[in-house]
């Protein structure tokens, strides 16, 4: 692939839906991200937010997300703009390969059952920013809500499998999903 085509690694554009925008993490995030986290309920919807949250663990995350080195790109689900608060969740693509990316979301849970999850995810693959061929997902199966996140925005059932949870401090069986763009 010629260089002037490949995409910017390091910039992740902002993504406007009806309700909110999808907008890169920054440093003020943290207080949200880690008020939101230390619900163990949203803690233990995800592969890896420990719970208890350690010190100092939210902000080395924003740091992550806002390094140019990253590999996993974040986005914040701001509706600040419509009233609603400054972080809502955030969702994620992480690169596996140039054409490939694993997609990721958790919603604070005084949000959860508003279609912020499934408005998010569905403005994330309809830009497509990493220009994957394939999007990879997966959703614990003591959560269906997110499972039917990712059905609602196209994605197909592949199979069972399991996922470590730093929160639950287990393996934990897995639905994973695909979804092929276009």
């Amino acid at each position: 692939m010629n260089d002037q085509f490949a995409p910017d690694l390091h910039r992740q554009p902002e993504i406007a839906t009806e309700r909110f925008v999808l907008r890169p993490l920054r440093r003020s995030d943290a207080g949200l991200i880690a008020h939101y986290t230390q619900d163990r309920r949203v803690a233990e919807g995800t592969r890896s937010i420990p719970h208890p949250l350690p010190p100092g663990a939210t902000e080395a995350y924003v740091t992550r997300a806002i390094s140019a080195e990253r590999d996993e790109d974040v986005w914040a689900i701001d509706g600040s703009a419509n009233k609603l608060a400054e972080l809502l969740g955030v969702v994620s693509l992480t690169r596996i390969e140039p054409d490939q990316s694993e997609l990721g979301f958790w919603i604070g849970a005084g949000f959860w059952n508003t279609g912020f999850a499934t408005e998010a995810v569905a403005a994330l693959v309809a830009a497509n920013p990493h220009g994957s061929r394939t999007l990879f997902a997966e959703a614990f199966q003591d959560n269906p809500g997110s499972a039917r996140v990712l059905t609602n925005c196209g994605f197909e059932y592949l199979g069972d499998a399991e996922s470590w949870s730093v929160a639950r401090d287990a393996r934990v069986p897995t639905w994973t999903y695909l979804r092929k763009m276009t």
